[in-house]
């Protein structure tokens, strides 16, 4: 199944702080998802919410973004915001803010 996604401004500016290597690889994990590869290596649903987060690994750091589908679509997804996971399970106050920009863009709707 492919996929499109969509990255709002917030996940634009996550990728372009990084490292060049990190941005490649971030660019190329995408491009992978969206020809079909959704493998929980690198595109995961995250365990009680509509939030999935988009994986990058590099240089020993996990680059995260957090994404969601459009139900009406059904194959675009709409990336959130990004950051850098330091800890085994995803902040609570990360996922609090994708599901905010996602009920505010269900609303826009």
């Amino acid at each position: 199944m492919k996929v499109k996604i969509l990255l709002s401004t917030d996940a634009h500016l996550f990728i372009n702080k990084q490292p060049l290597e990190v941005r490649a690889k971030i660019h190329f994990n995408i491009d992978k998802i969206e020809n079909g590869t959704i493998s929980t290596n690198l595109f995961k649903k995250l365990k009680g919410t509509e939030i999935w987060e988009l994986r990058t690994l590099y240089g020993g750091m996990a680059y995260r973004i957090l994404a969601f589908w459009d139900k009406q679509e059904r194959s675009l997804v709409i990336a959130t915001h990004g950051f850098i996971k330091k800890t085994v399970k995803t902040p609570a106050k990360e996922i609090a803010k994708a599901e905010a920009i996602m009920n505010e863009y269900y609303k826009s709707k």
